[in-house]
């Protein structure tokens, strides 16, 4: 699956590059931030509530025709999920480099594409308690996105976007022979503004 994985990642970034220069005339550069709503799914994520978090970075957007874009992003994000009880809440900031590819009417835009986010962060926080958890958590990510939003090539622009994990966000746990394997995965709602700069 993780094979599989990275050779789309690689082969959305070699067609994003092969695009550069065919469309070095068409390439802007902007900055992104929002707010997010996070939470876990999967077998054992019932249990948990969203929590509110943040997005902020960059990105450049490479026009391949008039109806067709590719997107790379570097963002960082802030995810996670709380439960209730005991009131515990998972904060999970990653990395994340979203591959987006747009199809665009006008300034509207229609995504989707792969991600793939690198843990920098992981933290439990019961009452004014906070404990680092990373050791406990897998330190890639693998995901997907899907979205919309409105997007010049200058100015202002905002957007909507969905990411989900593939990959459970807590390491397998090997008792004996015997191999646990929790099943909780990043899901996120993303709501952000743009600012397009106009490149070459």
């Amino acid at each position: 699956m993780n094979k599989l994985f990275l050779s789309l990642i690689l082969t959305g970034a070699t067609v994003g590059l092969s695009g550069t220069a065919v469309a070095q005339r068409n390439v802007s550069l902007g900055l992104k931030a929002g707010a997010s709503l996070s939470n876990f799914v999967g077998k054992d994520a019932k249990a948990y509530k969203d929590i509110v978090g943040f997005q902020a970075g960059g990105f450049a957007n490479i026009g391949f025709t008039k109806l067709f874009a590719f997107q790379p992003e570097i963002i960082y994000s802030r995810k996670g999920g709380e439960l209730e009880t005991p009131g515990l809440t998972t904060r999970l900031d990653y990395v994340d480099m979203p591959l987006a590819f747009h199809a665009n009417a006008g300034g509207l835009f229609f995504e989707a594409g792969p991600q793939v986010g690198f843990l920098v962060s992981a933290k439990d926080k019961i009452g004014n308690a906070t404990v680092d958890v990373k050791d406990a958590y897998n330190t890639v990510d693998f995901g997907y996105l899907f979205g919309l939003g409105y997007q010049r090539k200058t100015g202002p622009g905002i957007g909507l976007r969905y990411n989900g994990g593939f990959t459970n966000v807590l390491e397998s746990a090997k008792v004996g022979n015997i191999t646990f394997q929790n099943q909780r995965r990043n899901s996120v709602f993303q709501l952000y503004a743009t600012f397009s700069f106009q490149g070459r």
